[in-house]
């Protein structure tokens, strides 16, 4: 047989490979899903073993329609000892009124605002958390990003899965049930793609941590010198993710999702969202620019429909269109699984959110590919290797 032979069959294994890992990460996060998603909190500690404490950072900037609503569900937790710190990078910010109203209505809740900051690098949001967590009174620490809601119960779901050997619990990112096309589509994506990597890593123990709602140690973060360590990427969230692993510790995923509750929900504002995490991704991890789009479905479907061509002489267009409906049948069950509900669509927009997901990520990618400067609300920012930032165009304030 010659080279070029050789080579198809090479690579028609390879492509099929792939595939069959791409399932078996279907089936992972299935079961995972099952097992771990929405269990039942346990009730509270008797007062012979307290809860610790925790300190909850919010780094917030700007206002949108579900905000006074997000940040009220932190006043009314199920939790007996933790403490509020708001974070605001700037004082004529319009959501200092908001936190000072709710700080009025809930006296009893133990919270204080932290204005301007502090320059440690070149993420804002670190630099706008530093204060607040240099102030942290408890040794876990929770950072949540705005758009987070929360159930009276989540925290003590969270502190519940931070054993001994843990030091990172995260929240599967998700999202509430909100009106519109556009919200479906988000739902979609969190439920299906994001949700089946999270859990999949969960179970293999690899670092696929987002860090909008997660509760840390403070002690092996100060141990590395904090988070202003961290300033130097705007993938923050990865980096001490994977500073916790290579010393030893677990991180792990809690029962209960992060339900992201924005007011404003637009397909290209998330589309960009979905640019900005892939250029991060590849600017990290270098491989990804080949294992990314081979991991969507109409990509590898048409890969694996060659290779089996090639390898048992099938029948490629008949695999390709089974392989589509599977992934489909995988996904609905997932985003069943995660929802743990009724969903707020039906199913012919779910067809079309999850045709429209799947058939626009590729393009996504490509495009974060061609243009790799990275625009964060009015900064933008140049990704070298290994993910560490410069900013090349600073904040205009109006």
């Amino acid at each position: 047989m010659s080279i070029i032979v050789y080579t198809l069959y090479g690579f028609a294994a390879f492509f099929m490979i792939f595939w069959v890992a791409m399932w078996i990460i279907h089936v992972l996060a299935l079961i995972a899903g099952r097992w771990k998603l929405h269990r039942k909190v346990a009730q509270m500690p008797s007062y012979e073993t307290p809860l610790p404490g925790v300190s909850i950072v919010k780094p917030l900037m700007g206002v949108d329609p579900n905000l006074f609503a997000n940040l009220e569900t932190f006043f009314t937790m199920n939790y007996p000892t933790y403490e509020l710190l708001f974070c605001v990078e700037d004082d004529s910010d319009p959501v200092l009124m908001l936190i000072h109203k709710l700080m009025e209505h809930y006296p009893e809740v133990d919270a204080k605002l932290f204005v301007g900051g502090c320059n440690v690098g070149v993420n804002p949001k670190i630099n706008n958390m530093q204060p607040a967590y240099e102030a942290a009174r408890y040794e876990l620490i929770m950072i949540s990003d705005s758009g987070i809601r929360m159930r009276e119960d989540t925290l003590l779901d969270m502190v519940n899965h931070m054993t001994e050997q843990v030091a990172l619990v995260h929240q599967m990112p998700f999202t509430c049930d909100r009106e519109g096309f556009a919200a479906a589509y988000e739902k979609i994506f969190f439920g299906t793609v994001q949700s089946r990597v999270y859990l999949a890593a969960d179970v293999l123990r690899i670092n696929c941590h987002t860090g909008m709602s997660a509760l840390l140690r403070k002690a092996p973060l100060d141990e590395v010198g904090g988070l202003r360590v961290f300033g130097v990427y705007l993938a923050e969230d990865f980096f001490y993710a994977k500073s916790l692993l290579d010393r030893g510790w677990r991180i792990t995923v809690s029962s209960q999702p992060a339900m992201q509750n924005s007011g404003h929900c637009e397909l290209h504002s998330f589309q960009a969202r979905l640019r900005r995490w892939a250029k991060l991704r590849v600017a990290m991890l270098p491989l990804f620019i080949i294992l990314e789009p081979l991991s969507e479905c109409l990509v590898i479907g048409a890969c694996a429909s060659w290779a089996a061509s090639v390898l048992f002489e099938w029948d490629s267009l008949v695999f390709y269109l089974v392989h589509v409906l599977l992934w489909f049948m995988f996904d609905w069950t997932l985003l069943c699984v995660v929802q743990n509900g009724p969903l707020p669509f039906n199913k012919l927009e779910f067809v079309c959110g999850w045709l429209l997901s799947e058939a626009t990520r590729p393009y996504l990618f490509l495009q974060a590919l061609l243009d790799p400067l990275i625009q964060w609300r009015s900064r933008v920012y140049r990704l070298r290797w290994g993910g560490v930032a410069e900013e090349v165009k600073a904040k205009v304030k109006y």
